[in-house]
């Protein structure tokens, strides 16, 4: 059991007691405070593991924390942030970082993201997660950012490759060779989300397949799942959106049944984060993707046994 300390509002502190809980095999789904009752009225507690956004939980106590706090009695918890710009051109926010790291410190998660992406700008903070060029210089100043971040969780982060709408003139490397490259010299995991490669392979017609058998799957610590949209562009060409609106689509499914099969029963997220469904709907997702676990981590036995 861990100790850790527990704020509930700047002046006071309260000791919780978290379990340790496994992860490894498990598929999970993004947390969301209206699914609470359903969750805890599981008595199973089957429900794999809960990821949270780091920053609806940066303030001290209220609800959010209250909330989080109940579910990780039970459950793992995946920490995921989505406003570090870590890719961005200035330094990281350092009160943000601080406030993440205390995230970090207070929940203790089995699992810790964040994006390939930048959405600061000066003064200004944008909701989307932008791309990069892939140069040498961006390459620097991200490792740089890694750095600084692991520094300050103690702990190696995954980084979570983008869904993309356009391309970079000035790119002089790959995605995928671009992050290896920055897995090697930071030591960060990856999170290897799914949706995004077939959002971005379609967006720009290259073949998700080519991207996968070139991505270094080996580092990959969490793989997330999620749906998308699809609209027309301006030439009337085919355009994905990474929406997180629906449920997920055959072909992800289909793609993320190829990468188990190539590196084993990763912990696995569905992500659904507008159009929420019922808590019987998302939670129907991650068991779907639960058996596509099971199902890999079953031949893998077999192929272990064959072996011996």
């Amino acid at each position: 059991m861990l100790e850790l300390p527990i704020h509930a509002d700047p002046g006071a502190m309260e000791v919780l007691r978290f379990p340790t809980h496994p992860i490894d095999g498990l598929a999970g789904t993004s947390f969301k405070h209206q699914h609470l009752p359903f969750i805890l009225a599981d008595e199973s507690r089957d429900g794999g593991f809960f990821e949270a956004h780091a920053e609806n939980y940066m303030g001290a106590g209220g609800p959010p924390h209250a909330a989080l706090t109940r579910i990780r009695e039970d459950y793992p918890v995946s920490l995921h942030g989505v406003c570090m710009s870590i890719g961005g051109p200035q330094p990281l926010d350092k009160a943000h970082l601080g406030r993440f790291a205390r995230l970090v410190e207070r929940y203790e998660p089995a699992l810790v993201s964040e994006h390939l992406a930048w959405s600061t700008h000066n003064t200004t903070y944008y909701n989307d997660l932008l791309p990069l060029p892939y140069t040498e210089a961006t390459l620097r100043r991200v490792a740089d950012h890694i750095d600084e971040v692991q520094e300050a969780i103690r702990r190696p982060i995954l980084l979570e490759n983008p869904s993309t709408y356009l391309l970079f003139r000035e790119s002089t490397m790959t995605e995928t060779a671009f992050i290896r490259e920055l897995v090697r010299r930071t030591g960060c995991g990856l999170l290897l989300d799914v949706n995004n490669v077939f959002v971005s392979a379609t967006n720009h017609g290259f073949s998700a397949l080519e991207y996968l058998a070139d991505y270094p799957l080996e580092w990959v610590g969490e793989i997330h799942l999620a749906g998308h949209a699809e609209q027309e562009d301006e030439q009337g060409d085919r355009l994905l959106i990474d929406s997180h609106d629906g449920p997920v689509a055959n072909t992800v499914w289909k793609l993320f049944d190829i990468v188990i099969g190539r590196c084993g029963p990763i912990p696995t997220l569905i992500e659904w984060d507008s159009a929420i469904p019922e808590w019987p709907v998302l939670r129907a997702e991650a068991k779907a993707a639960q058996a596509i676990l099971d199902l890999h981590a079953a031949l893998q036995q077999e192929r272990i046994h064959a072996r011996a």
